[in-house]
């Protein structure tokens, strides 16, 4: 028993220091090219699509890049934990394509990133709870004008409730490795997208049945601006059943796509120091 267990823990320092790497990298990769396109080369050009007209202090930057990295360390140590529950047979990953054939494997894909939504949208509505609030979601909530580093600037109880959705997704369904690795580049490509500040959908997109179906920036961004409502990831279906968008959703993403443009825009202001705000119960 002693050695066997000397062995997981080899397992696990090993893959959660490689994985910490790897998720810094790819987390450096995809928020650091939004905000390079977004904060840096083009912030002049499509500071009329910022959906709050302001830029956020760097204090408040620098303090995402910190949660951000501990959060990547928790998530590391999440796999770490889950490639050992492989190791031992508990999970329901597979290896070889051929052995669900190609229909599975994008299906498996598709059905992580519904699981995912659901798991996100109950477990965000109950992180706002009054009771749960500040142990859990007020560090993410600090972001009041989020920029893309905000994407997992989580506090450490929250980081664990955000990266369950690694085990919880291998035990669930059958899903091939590549197939996981799919999964989470998209989950980490949105989940950046919708922290950036922009919104970069066309005027006409909500009155598609995908903009009815699919979030967009300006739903994210006016859950931090306005701490109550818009609840969902990737998609918009549980705040409509559940009657838990805000009010002013549809308004906003008109009123934010039809700006002009303003090429020769002058320097955009940064964000005035906001003050801390309650959380709203739980409608």
């Amino acid at each position: 028993m002693p050695a066997l267990f000397a062995k997981y823990l080899h397992i696990f320092l090993n893959v959660t220091a490689g994985t910490t790497l790897a998720l810094a990298l790819r987390y450096m990769l995809f928020a650091g090219a939004a905000w390079l396109l977004g904060y840096v080369l083009f912030h002049r050009r499509w500071f009329h699509r910022k959906i709050i007209a302001r830029l956020p202090p760097s204090s408040e930057v620098w303090r995402e890049v910190r949660y951000s990295a501990l959060s990547v360390v928790i998530f590391a140590a999440i796999g770490g934990l889950t490639v050992v529950a492989i190791r031992l047979g508990w999970t329901r990953m597979y290896w070889r394509i051929g052995e669900r054939g190609w229909v599975w494997f994008w299906l498996s894909i598709a059905s992580a990133i519904f699981i995912h939504d659901a798991y996100f949208y109950w477990t965000h509505r109950l992180m706002h709870h009054r009771r749960l609030f500040r142990a859990f979601h007020n560090v993410h909530h600090l972001s009041h004008n989020p920029s893309p580093w905000a994407s997992y600037a989580f506090s450490a109880p929250e980081a664990f409730v955000q990266g369950a959705i690694f085990p919880l997704t291998v035990t669930l369904i059958p899903i091939h490795p590549f197939a996981f690795g799919i999964f989470m580049v998209w989950q980490i490509f949105f989940n950046v997208v919708g922290h950036t500040g922009y919104e970069y959908n066309p005027a006409r997109f909500m009155d598609s049945w995908v903009g009815r179906f699919l979030n967009t920036p300006t739903n994210h961004i006016m859950h931090h601006e306005k701490i109550r409502g818009n609840y969902g990831l990737y998609f918009n279906f549980w705040d409509r059943l559940m009657r838990t968008n805000h009010e002013d959703y549809e308004r906003r993403f008109r009123e934010v796509t039809s700006r002009p443009r303003l090429a020769d825009h002058p320097k955009p202001p940064p964000s005035p120091h906001q003050p801390h705000l309650t959380p709203a119960p739980l409608p």
